[in-house]
């Protein structure tokens, strides 16, 4: 395996933050001392799980703040959490004292909403910058994928697929705006569930200089080898077989039913390209998800 990069140096050395449209000039990006936020009281999430915080609170202690919070000055030295609040609990749990946070002094909405797509359409960006933005379209501006997909001119399942990337390790983010790896490699590294073997493949990927159809190849015998081991779908009850057939004929793709030995599971709709993802979504939307 390669030997990882030193990243402990900050969110410059992890991601060069877009400036906005100079129309924009209240919003600005600075390290802020975590003594001085305060939570936001109106935040509708009380719980979060702990040990997927001391999980981000490891990775934030290794390699920093990828994506900055946003706040909101309320007076000299005192600023309120406006989201992330994630972001912030673990790293205070990873002993980080400063934060990199936008603190947001506008007030009229849209213009926010106007800075970032109009940001988002620099063909300097990259696609964890992109992401970025769109997340904070969804986060800031209160839009949904839809009502986004619409704002930004693209299809609902490419933006899906470029929020997707924000839930990958920290390393192959990085990876991705180094341009050690294409985003079509990155795109099979995120069907990969288990971490380990995300960021396995990742290196492999770098190390022997794989091409995007080669990694999606390695992917699929991953795939493989795991359901034959784990053999989930075969021999499970008469009940469950039938209402997996029944969802396979509904989204028009084969319905694959993970089930371990305590009975605990979750139920997989594959597919293969992004008009398959636009036909699912399309009846979920139907159905009000």
């Amino acid at each position: 395996m390669a030997k990882k990069q030193a990243l402990g140096r900050g969110l410059d050395a992890l991601i060069s933050t877009p400036e906005l449209p100079r129309s924009v000039d209240n919003e600005s990006l600075i390290d802020i001392e975590i003594r001085f936020i305060e939570v936001n009281p109106f935040q509708p999430r009380t719980n979060f799980d702990e040990e997927t915080l001391n999980e981000l609170a490891a990775s934030i202690k290794e390699l920093g703040i990828i994506q900055p919070i946003t706040i909101r000055k309320i007076r000299e030295n005192k600023y309120q959490l406006i989201t992330g609040e994630r972001r912030l609990r673990a790293s205070k749990i990873a002993g980080l004292k400063t934060i990199p946070a936008y603190i947001r002094t506008i007030e009229d909405q849209s213009l926010l909403e106007m800075a970032l797509v109009e940001n988002i359409q620099r063909e300097d960006l990259d696609a964890i910058e992109i992401a970025i933005s769109y997340q904070r379209l969804i986060e800031e501006c209160k839009l949904t994928q839809e009502s986004l997909s619409e704002r930004v001119g693209k299809k609902r399942s490419t933006v899906s697929n470029y929020l997707r990337l924000l839930k990958l390790p920290a390393e192959i983010q990085l990876g991705i705006r180094s341009n050690q790896i294409q985003i079509g490699h990155a795109k099979s590294l995120i069907s990969i569930e288990d971490e380990n073997a995300q960021l396995k493949l990742f290196y492999r990927i770098i190390n022997q200089d794989l091409s995007v159809r080669k990694a999606e190849e390695l992917v699929r015998e991953l795939k493989s080898k795991k359901e034959k081991k784990n053999n989930d779908n075969k021999n499970l009850p008469g009940e469950y077989d039938q209402l997996r057939n029944q969802l396979s004929k509904y989204f028009n793709t084969k319905i694959q039913f993970n089930i371990n030995n305590n009975g605990k599971g979750k139920i997989v709709i594959p597919f293969k390209s992004d008009d398959e993802l636009e036909h699912i979504i399309g009846i979920f939307d139907k159905l009000n998800f």
